[in-house]
């Protein structure tokens, strides 16, 4: 059911493991691209203006962090998933199920990059059930399961 014309609309949120899965995927997609990077060029960290010297500042905004949060805030804030996502057919949303923006993208995107196990320990016991991180709840956003279906009046067969 698609919510039109006063249907209720069936959304099924992901599980932990499979966000688990997808986060996994992209962290050693962007972490190999990071470190090639890194390796050519010297680290990008020192060209970030607003980021004081100093490493206990820096401890959440390493090179990876800050490519990370720019990967996930751009490719969720436009397609709804990033690469990890794809191959686990996921999707962010809004709670509605439907297509999130950059500014909710940026939200959901900031504790995942930046505050990870804060963000899980913090939805895991504020909101129990709800396959919330608290920047979920923050950006108003879910992690939903991509419904693998076929278009209505489609049958896929394999020979």
């Amino acid at each position: 059911m698609d919510g039109r014309d006063g249907e209720e609309r069936v959304v099924r949120i992901a599980s932990w493991e499979r966000r688990l899965g997808a986060w996994l995927i992209d962290i050693i997609l962007v972490g190999v691209l990071v470190d090639f990077i890194v390796g050519v060029t010297g680290p990008l960290t020192p060209v970030v203006p607003w980021l004081p010297p100093g490493p206990a500042f820096r401890w959440g905004f390493s090179d990876g962090a800050l490519v990370l949060f720019a990967y996930w805030t751009v490719l969720e804030g436009t397609r709804g998933r990033s690469i990890g996502k794809m191959a686990l057919s996921l999707r962010v949303t809004d709670r509605r199920g439907e297509e999130i923006d950059i500014p909710k993208a940026a939200i959901e995107s900031f504790g995942k990059a930046f505050l990870l196990p804060l963000d899980c320990l913090i939805g895991w016991i504020a909101m129990p059930g709800s396959g919330q991180r608290l920047f979920n709840r923050l950006s108003d956003t879910i992690v939903i399961v991509d419904d693998p279906s076929p278009p209505e009046g489609v049958r896929y067969v394999k020979p």
